[in-house]
Parts: C-alpha cells; structure tokens; sequence
C-alpha cells in the first residue's frame, strides 16, 4: 500500500485491480474499434452497393454492418461490466483500508480524526476514487479510439487525420484549467463536508440530551448556518464542474461540425466520394464519444485525487505501537511531566482544572492514548507493551460506547457475566433505575438510556472491570446532587486500596479525594485535600466556589 500522495496512492490501486483494469480497457477498445469501423461498413455499402445500384454488392456490405451492431451491443455490455467491476472493487478496497486501519487504531481513532470524517470518508469518498479507476479502464480505451479514428481518417485524408490529432490536445488544453479549479474547490468543500457531518453526528448522538437541555433549537440554527457555508462552498465546486460538463458536450460537437464541414469541402471538390463524406461524419460522430470520455475521466481523476488525498490522511496516522518492555511487577505511581501531576497507587486522585479539556489530557496522557512522556513506576509509558497497559489501567469517558444488548453483557463487557459482581458494580454507580431486570435490552450507545442513566452504566462498567488503575472523566456530570453523593460516597469505597483519579470540579467528589491537583493553566498550582486547598489557594477555592453556585 503506497499511501505517500493521492497520486500514488491511486496508481496503487491501478496495480492491485490491474485484471480489472486490462479488461476494462480491452472490452472498451474493442467496443470504440467496433463503434469507428461501422462508418467503414456503411461507407462501402454505399460506394459499392447504394450508388451502382448493386443489390447483390449491397446485401453482404449490410449484413456486416448488422453483424458488426450486434458484437458492439455486446462487446457494450462487456465494457459495463468490467468497468462497474474495477469501480467497485477499487471503492471496496479502500474501504477495506480504511475499516481495518480504523480497527488497529482502536480508541485512539476519536482523538485522532473526527467520527464525521470516517463517515464521509467510508461513504463518499471511497466511491469518488472507485469512478477515478475510469481512467485505467476507458480512459485507456478512450486514446486508443482516437489513434483508430485517425488512422481510418488518413487513409481517407491526410488534412483530416491532422485536424483530428491537432484538434483534441486542444481541447484538452481548453478544459485542463477548470479541472485545476474543480480539484482546488473540491478539497476547500471537502473539509468543510467532512467539518459538517462530524457536527451532525455529535449533534444526533445528542439529540436526547438537546432536547431535555432545551438546546435543540440553538444547535438546529447553528447547524443550519454551517450547512449554509458548505452549500456556498458546493457552488464553488459546481461553477467549474458545470463548465467541464458543458464542454464535455458541447465542445466535441463544434469539432464534430468543424471536420464535417472541411469533409464536405472536400466532396463538393471531388476529393472525397459520398461514401467517403458519410465514412468521415461517422468516424467523427464516434470520436464525439471518447472524447467525451476523457473529458470526464479528467473530472473523475480531479475528484479522485481530492478523496485520495483524505484516505491517505487517515490510512498515515500512526498506529500505537504495541510492542515495548514489562509493566511494573505492581501497582505503582502515574507521574505525567507535561502537567506535573501525579497519581499515587493505592489512593483515590482527584484533578480540579480551570479548564476541564486540560484534566482530560492529562488523563491521555496517563492511559497512553496519543503521544506521551508520562512514566508509570518511573517507566515511560510509551516504551511498555500497550496491551499491558490496557489490562491494567483503564480511562472511563463519557463518551464511551455502549454496545447493544442485555445489560449484564454490556456492564461485564469483555469479562464472563457475574450476577453478583454485575449487582455489586450497578450498587457502586447508583444505577438502580436502569437495573430492574439484568435482561433490560440496552441499544446501541444507549440510545434509549438518559444521560444520566448512560453515564452511570459506564460507570458501572469501569467499576465492573476492576482495574489495577482508574482514571475516569466527570464520573457525575449528568446526575443530581443525591446522586452524586451516594455515587462520591459508593465509589471511594468500592475502590479503596486501588488506584484512582477522576477529573471533576465537584465539591462532593473532591471532597472524598485522598489528595487533589489543582491545575491551572495545564500545570499543577496546588495539591492536597480539598479542604486544604479551599483555605490555602485562592484559585482552587474561586473554582469550586463557581462551579458549586
């Protein structure tokens, strides 16, 4: 896979369909070769049967020009097929791609590419550079048809032969500067579709929190604002591509007329018999096709190239290493150097940021999602095998998914259904409401779970796993205060001797903190208990002060 450049990326793909390619362009020559002679045949049966009035001459000249139609309708359909053939199996190879190196990027994806992205890459795009493989298939066809036109073209006059060879570089450098311009706005409209969808997939995946926040509304109008700025983005895109159409039809047309006329000419003067004139306007109405053709094989390789460019994007970013040295023999420290935070083994950490995306990073950093120079036991995190990581310490989102299915499987996860434990965990999150039946059917992502509720399940989750290390993001955002204490209250006993940090600006949960960082800025500004730091650091008792109003 050569994922250096859209260009190479898409001669990649002409290698690995190559079958597809040699039979798409061998069905589709033969079928212009077919197309160019049917004017030869006509041409003779005029000169040799219509003219002399030669019904024996005339019949065998007819048959080949009905024998000829049925091998061009089916040498049509043999085209069709191998092209749709080669279209699709280059568009299902990228998606293959795309999917498996989605796969092997694994939780890192969401923090590496936005869910609209991978959307609009795995719908669209993927069938952009499907159409672009025309060119290997008729676009090869395509030249190829109009050195048989020309070479049928000169047997009959040289003069007409050269207008066809000098006439279609012509058109090409007619419609070449509009494909640049097709390619330039394809790929401003092509972030700005990839921006929009992202932010409609957040929004629906929201949706029911919208509509209890009253925020519906709000988002709908700022959604339909964006969605406004990529349609003034897609006129961008049409103006040219609109061109490109009306010169791919209607400039053939003009040279179609231009070489009938000389051929007529040509007639009138006695250089040319009828025959020949008919010969002529027929090879030249069947190079309006590939001509046509190529036109858009530009269109569809400028359009291929803009997709292209995305799906190397995405198939280049790195995928976590999962080699490296030996986690710690046990349970020991998490020290992230950027922020100066420490999470001390054993204890229950709590992070209070004046900005809340500074506590999520870090907690990034600390379970090795992205890059990082984080330690654990005085080991870089980076340098230890991932999946020993993984078993042992945990990052618990709130925008973790939630896969469909009984509730039992989907608190025990990868782990074997434990009643009990699943019981215990549930107890832990105060997730009661949702588990009256250990059956009740959860949809994906909890589609018909609140957001409390969602946010209590993954919670019981994470309990459920039992990590070595727990490091959960706003574990209470989304409930009320009873709840929140009893799940303050549950969870610091549930986790005692264990390792934990959760990144919140509640009181409630601060206030069962072993020890808390306060950072401001991205760094540490203070640790210590909460009720330490509410006397001593006037930013920390600012913060939840605000929070708390």
């Amino acid at each position: 896979m050569d994922v250096r450049g859209p260009g190479r990326y898409l001669w990649w793909l002409v290698r690995q369909c190559r079958g597809w390619v040699a039979l798409g362009a061998f069905f589709g020559s033969l079928w212009f070769a077919s197309l160019a002679f049917t004017p030869y045949l006509i041409a003779q049966a005029v000169d040799r049967g219509l003219a002399p009035r030669d019904l024996t001459a005339l019949l065998p000249w007819a048959a080949a020009v009905l024998a000829l139609g049925v091998a061009t309708a089916a040498l049509g359909m043999m085209r069709h097929r191998s092209m749709t053939k080669l279209r699709t199996q280059a568009a299902l190879l990228t998606a293959d791609l795309v999917m498996t190196h989605a796969t092997r990027l694994g939780a890192a994806l969401p923090r590496r590419v936005t869910a609209g992205e991978v959307v609009t890459i795995g719908i669209a795009d993927v069938w952009t550079i499907g159409r672009a493989m025309n060119v290997g298939g008729v676009g090869v066809a395509s030249l190829l048809a109009i050195g048989v036109v020309a070479t049928l073209l000169f047997r009959t006059s040289p003069m007409l032969a050269a207008v066809v060879l000098v006439g279609v570089p012509v058109l090409a450098l007619l419609v070449g500067p509009l494909l640049g311009r097709t390619q330039r706005a394809g790929a401003s409209y092509r972030h700005a579709q990839g921006e929009l969808t992202a932010r409609l997939v957040d929004v629906l995946g929201g949706l029911r929190i919208l509509n209890g926040l009253g925020g519906k509304d709000a988002h709908f109008d700022r959604y339909r604002r964006e969605s406004g700025l990529v349609r003034e983005r897609g006129y961008g895109v049409g103006g040219p591509a609109s061109w490109v159409g009306a010169l791919g039809d209607g400039l053939p047309l003009v040279f179609l007329g231009v070489v009938t006329w000389l051929a007529a000419r040509l007639t009138a003067e006695g250089s040319l018999t009828v025959g020949d004139l008919i010969a002529v306007y027929g090879y030249t109405a069947m190079l309006v096709i590939p001509v046509n053709v190529l036109i858009f094989c530009g269109f569809d390789i400028t359009r291929g190239l803009v997709a292209a460019r995305r799906v190397t994007e995405f198939l280049r970013l790195p995928v976590p290493d999962q080699a490296g040295s030996g986690a710690p023999a046990g349970p020991a420290d998490l020290h992230d150097p950027a922020s100066g935070v420490t999470v001390p083994a054993g204890r229950f950490t709590a992070l209070a940021a004046d900005r809340p995306a500074d506590a999520i990073a870090v907690l990034d950093r600390l379970g090795r999602y992205g890059p990082t120079d984080a330690t654990w036991g005085g080991r870089r995190l980076d340098g230890i095998a991932r999946s020993a990581i993984r078993s042992r310490v945990l990052v618990a989102e709130n925008d973790a998914d939630l896969f469909a299915g009984p509730l039992r499987e989907v608190v025990a996860g990868r782990h074997e259904p434990d009643d009990d434990r699943i019981r215990a965990a549930i107890d832990v999150a105060v997730a009661h409401d949702v588990a009256a039946s250990l059956t009740r059917p959860v949809e994906r992502d909890g589609r018909n779970l609140s957001g409390g509720q969602r946010q209590r399940v993954r919670l019981a989750r994470a309990v459920h796993t039992d990590p070595e290390m727990l490091l959960a993001v706003e574990p209470t955002s989304a409930v009320d205060a009873h709840t929140e204490a009893a799940v303050a209250a549950r969870l610091a006993a549930a986790r005692a001797g264990r390792g934990t940090c959760v990144a919140t600006t509640s009181p409630v949960l601060l206030d069962r903190a072993d020890l808390v960082h306060y950072l401001a800025g991205g760094r540490v500004a203070a640790s210590g208990t909460h009720q330490e730091l509410l006397a001593s650091s006037a930013g920390y008792r600012a913060l939840v002060t605000r929070i708390f109003e």
